[in-house]
C-alpha cells in the first residue's frame, strides 16, 4: 500500500467524510501505531501502521461498485432522519458502508453508482474536475430553437448561473407499463459538468415549461443501458479502469495552466552553437518598411509671354515639353488687361465733374446689367 494522508484513509475506508475525518485528527481521536496524530499532514500506510479512531483499528475495506437504476420515490443518501427509503434498501449486499457517487432528487430516475471508494467519489462529482452527466428530460411543450440555446448560454434563476454542456432534441424512449410520463410532447436531452440543487427542472422552468419525466442515462463513458428500474449489478473491470481514466484525464486537465497564446513576449530560444574558428556574420539590419518609390522631378512648367519689351523668342518654351494641364475654369485675370483710359482733364466736354473710378476695369465682353426699366407698369 501507498504512504497516504490520514484523511483520505479513513474517507476510503467509509469511516467518515474527508471534512469529518479533518475534525477527528484536529480533535485527537486519530493515532497511528498508538501515537496521537493532531496534525493534518500527518501520513500512514495502512499495509505495515495501525491507524485507529477512539481506539478502534480501521480496517482496509475492498472497494466494490455497484451501478443502480434508481427509480422515483427513493432518497439518494446512506440514511434519513424522516426514515424514508433511500437506495441502499435496493442494494442489499450486507455489512459494507456504501455511499451513492453523487445525487438524483426524489422525483428523479435513472444511472446511479453505489461505492465505498472515496477517491472515485471525488473524481466524478467534484465541479473542477467536469466529468459530463447526461438525462433525457420529458417537458411538456416543444421548446424554440432559441430557448435551447438560451440554456447552453446559461440562465439566472435564484441568484445562481445554470448552464448546461450541451442541448439537443431526443426521440421519446421506449413505453413502460404503469409510467405516466409518456405524455411529454418533447423530449431533450441536456449534458451538465456539474450538478446544482434541481438545476435542470429550474432551468427548464425559466422557460416557462415543466418537466415530466428526468432520467440520468449516462456518467462520463458508463451508460444507464438496458438496466430495467430498481435493478443494479456490480462494475465490471473495464467499466472502472474508464471510470478512473475519465476522472484522471479531467482532473489532470482542472491542473494543467492555460497556455499563453502569444508568443510576444516569450524569450527567444538560444540557436545552435557556433563553432570555433568560424567567422562571424553581422547580421542585415532589419528594414522599417518598403522603400518610398521615387518620382522623377517635375521640370518647371515654362511661363509664356506675349512679347514685346521682353526680348525676342520668349514666348518660346526652352527644355522638356511640359505636362498639359487640363484647362482651367475660365477666369477674368487669365487674359491681359485693357490699358486704363486716363481721366478727363476738367476742359474736356465730357467731363461731369465726378472723380475718376477706382477699382479694376471692367472686362471686355461682360454683360452690361439693366437697370430699371423706365416707364415701367
Amino acid at each position: 500500500m501507498a504512504v497516504e494522508r490520514l484523511q483520505k484513509i479513513l474517507s476510503n475506508a467509509g469511516v467518515s467524510s474527508r471534512r469529518v475525518a479533518e475534525e477527528l485528527i484536529l480533535t485527537g481521536r486519530v493515532a497511528v501505531n498508538g501515537e496521537v496524530q493532531n496534525t493534518l499532514g500527518a501520513r500512514a500506510d495502512l499495509a505495515t501502521d495501525e491507524v485507529t479512531v477512539d481506539g478502534v483499528p480501521v480496517v482496509k475495506e475492498s472497494y466494490r461498485y455497484f451501478v443502480l437504476n434508481k427509480p422515483m420515490g427513493f432518497i439518494s443518501t446512506a440514511s434519513d432522519e424522516m426514515n424514508r427509503e433511500t437506495v441502499l434498501d435496493l442494494v442489499p449486499i450486507g455489512d459494507i458502508q456504501l455511499h451513492p457517487i453523487g445525487r438524483l432528487d426524489r422525483d428523479s430516475e435513472g444511472l446511479l453508482i453505489l461505492t465505498n471508494d472515496g477517491h472515485l467519489t471525488d473524481l466524478l462529482t467534484h465541479p473542477r474536475y467536469e466529468v459530463e452527466k447526461e438525462y433525457l428530460v420529458g417537458i411538456d411543450s416543444m421548446p424554440s430553437q432559441r430557448d435551447m440555446e438560451r440554456l447552453v448560454r446559461g440562465i439566472e434563476s435564484e441568484g445562481e448561473r445554470l448552464r448546461a454542456a450541451a442541448v439537443r432534441a431526443a426521440v421519446a424512449p421506449a413505453s413502460i407499463p404503469g409510467d405516466d410520463s409518456q405524455g411529454a410532447a418533447s423530449w431533450l436531452v441536456i449534458t451538465l459538468k456539474e450538478g446544482r440543487n434541481r438545476e435542470i427542472r429550474r432551468m427548464v422552468e425559466a422557460l416557462g415549461r415543466q418537466v415530466l419525466l428526468l432520467r440520468r442515462i449516462r456518467i462520463g463513458p458508463l451508460l444507464l443501458g438496458d438496466l430495467g428500474s430498481g435493478a443494479f449489478r456490480e462494475l465490471t473491470p473495464e467499466e472502472l479502469d474508464a471510470l478512473y481514466a475519465a476522472g484522471k484525464r479531467a482532473e489532470t486537465a482542472s491542473q494543467t495552466p492555460a497556455p499563453v497564446h502569444s508568443s510576444r513576449f516569450a524569450p527567444k530560444s538560444p540557436g545552435p552553437p557556433r563553432p570555433a574558428g568560424s567567422p562571424i556574420r553581422s547580421s542585415p539590419a532589419r528594414s522599417a518598411g518598403p522603400a518610398p518609390r521615387s518620382r522623377p522631378p517635375t521640370p518647371p512648367s515654362p511661363r509664356l509671354f506675349s512679347g514685346g519689351s521682353h526680348g525676342p523668342d520668349a514666348s518660346k518654351p526652352t527644355g522638356p515639353p511640359a505636362r498639359t494641364a487640363p484647362p482651367a475654369a475660365p477666369s477674368f485675370r487669365t487674359s491681359p488687361a485693357k490699358p486704363r483710359p486716363s481721366a478727363p482733364s476738367p476742359s474736356s466736354p465730357k467731363a461731369t465733374g465726378r472723380p475718376a473710378r477706382k477699382g479694376p476695369p471692367k472686362p471686355s465682353g461682360a454683360r452690361k446689367r439693366p437697370g430699371p426699366r423706365k416707364g415701367g407698369r
